[in-house]
């Protein structure tokens, strides 16, 4: 063979080697980005969020949006190449800087990013599930349904008026597609350790239960929005239970009547009988009046000592008191307060 030939045929190797070498870069290319770049089609992470209904369509439909198309095309041809179709698992997924293909092992296999849920103080267990359900696939209906069952209540040592008292105020990581069950499961063991050794302790010396300490805190939070004070509040109240006296407390009053915005007690309110209206029942109502804030449980915990019997609201409108400790004393500052009420036109 000739040197020629030889060149030749060495020259039309290397070429078809680098016709193939190219060919494999390019598909390696090509598969990078379309199964490796970031799904999400914005700069912000997004969120899938696949529920108990959804089917293959379904959420083919809710993806498209947050997907680049080559994602998108690359998400089905794996779901039609694994069978999606039969392994749909409820759930959020986040949708972001993965790409196709390990988002889709994500979603395949139930791997989600946690949500996190945080119960703020409210008054009423229709509010608590309304901000639960804006957070999680549970419905209202099903959590307010849960709240109110005595049975299930009394699995964690409350009844449908004590229940919220479970609830501490805070920010939980949860996931998504939690039962009922699984998230009452976690505020209770969240509770168990918001009850330390110390608050429980503290708890024994006011006279109380660590629900009873809470239901007070419930009323101590609706008297004020004045931290500083609450621990002075809550002495009073204390005073109050401790001689048998009625506790008196205008917001058990509103709760009663469901008039949250009153901003003034009458006596046609006080005639109501409702166990929460404390000026016609002893002693504690059935259960806290909302969920207390953390400062109202701690102000409960470590009241102020002293000898006030009664409180009204100054007539600055400061959102602080008068405190007094005979009902002639507690009578004048119920005038001068009443008095303001009148020149400001408040009904």
């Amino acid at each position: 063979m000739s040197n020629r030939r030889k060149h030749y045929k060495r020259k039309s190797s290397h070429k078809v080697v680098m016709a193939v070498c190219t060919i494999f870069v390019f598909a390696a290319a090509v598969i990078g980005y379309v199964f490796y770049t970031p799904m999400s089609k914005s700069s912000e992470t997004e969120y899938l969020l696949i529920d108990a209904d959804d089917n293959i369509d379904s959420v083919y439909v809710k993806l498209e949006p947050l997907a680049t198309k080559h994602s998108f095309w690359a998400f089905k041809k794996l779901s039609q190449w694994k069978n999606y179709s039969q392994h749909i698992k409820t759930g959020r997924y986040e949708i972001g800087g993965e790409g196709a293909l390990q988002t889709f092992r994500h979603i395949r296999n139930g791997i989600q990013a946690s949500v996190n849920l945080t119960i703020r103080s409210v008054r009423t267990k229709d509010k608590l599930a309304s901000d639960i359900a804006k957070k999680l696939m549970l419905s209202k209906e099903e959590i307010v349904t849960a709240l109110s069952d005595p049975q299930t209540c009394n699995e964690y040592g409350y009844n449908p008026e004590t229940i919220i008292s479970m609830f501490i105020p805070n920010t939980y990581d949860l996931y998504w597609n939690v039962s009922v069950k699984a998230l009452l499961e976690r505020m209770h063991k969240e509770n168990k350790k918001f009850w330390t050794l110390e608050r429980l302790e503290k708890a024994k010396a006011t006279g109380l239960s660590p629900t009873e300490v809470v239901t007070l805190a419930s009323i101590v939070d609706e008297e004020t929005a004045n931290e500083a004070e609450m621990p002075k509040i809550a002495g009073m109240y204390l005073n109050r239970l401790k001689i048998g006296m009625l506790l008196q407390a205008d917001p058990t009053v509103k709760y009663a009547n469901k008039n949250f915005e009153a901003r003034r007690i009458y006596n046609s309110m006080l005639t109501i009988d409702n166990p929460y209206n404390t000026y016609k029942y002893k002693g504690l109502p059935p259960g806290p009046i909302r969920i207390p804030s953390l400062a109202s449980i701690d102000a409960v915990l470590n009241y102020v000592h002293h000898d006030y019997l009664y409180m009204c609201a100054k007539e600055d409108f400061s959102g602080t008191h008068n405190f007094a400790k005979t009902y002639a004393e507690h009578q004048q500052n119920a005038a001068k307060y009443a008095k303001a009420l009148n020149e400001r036109g408040i009904k």
